[in-house]
């Protein structure tokens, strides 16, 4: 079974392994030390439960059914163009970016801001559901099974490690223009996804 859990696992892995809004998010928190299990956790639980929806022939439904994914895709730029318009805000207020200065984003609206972020993108689905799944179709049995497990395994060791593994960058943002920088690209990140989200839209 090693070689389709490798196989959910590089798939996975290269679909998840890239600067986008839920990533961003993930890094930002991560480098504030806040919140970085839960949020971690609800990335990659969700990633787990749309894979699963996804090998279980979820995608052939969103497929069936476009306005689906047209209603998510629309409630998704609206999101991604706010969450950007309160990151390009905080680049214009480098006093509220010192670590340790700046207040803490409460535990409940960072959930929900993580919660959205993930199910209102709809390349999530593209990826986890649609493509995911449909690459599970050479496997039957025990190795589809491997295949789904290898893909989660993927996303869990993505997020906490990106969660995590933003503690090193904490030196560097002791410095107020780093923070600026950093909220800087998450603005450009944002809007250039909700930006390559409409163009998508309108060429279906």
């Amino acid at each position: 079974m090693l070689s389709p859990f490798l196989s959910g696992f590089l798939i996975g892995g290269g679909l998840i392994v890239a600067i986008g809004a839920q990533n961003a998010f993930i890094l930002r928190q991560g480098i504030r030390r806040e919140h970085v299990f839960v949020l971690a956790l609800i990335c990659a639980a969700s990633d787990a439960l749309l894979i699963v929806l996804g090998v279980a022939g979820l995608g052939a439904l969103i497929e069936r059914f476009p306005a689906l994914l047209t209603a998510v895709t629309l409630f998704g730029i609206g999101f991604l163009l706010w969450y950007g318009w309160l990151a390009f805000r905080r680049v214009l207020a480098p006093s509220a970016m010192v670590v340790g200065e700046a207040a803490a984003m409460p535990l409940g609206r960072a959930v929900i801001t993580c919660l959205t972020l993930t199910f209102l993108n709809p390349h999530v689905y593209l990826d986890t559901v649609i493509l995911v799944g449909s690459l599970a179709a050479p496997y039957s049995g025990a190795g589809r099974i491997a295949y789904t497990l290898g893909a989660i395994a993927a996303s869990f060791v993505w997020f906490f490690g990106l969660g995590y593994g933003a503690r090193v960058l904490t030196p560097l943002f002791a410095k107020p223009v780093a923070w600026r920088i950093l909220d800087a690209i998450i603005a450009l990140v944002m809007v250039s996804i909700a930006v390559k989200l409409g163009l998508w839209l309108s060429s279906r």
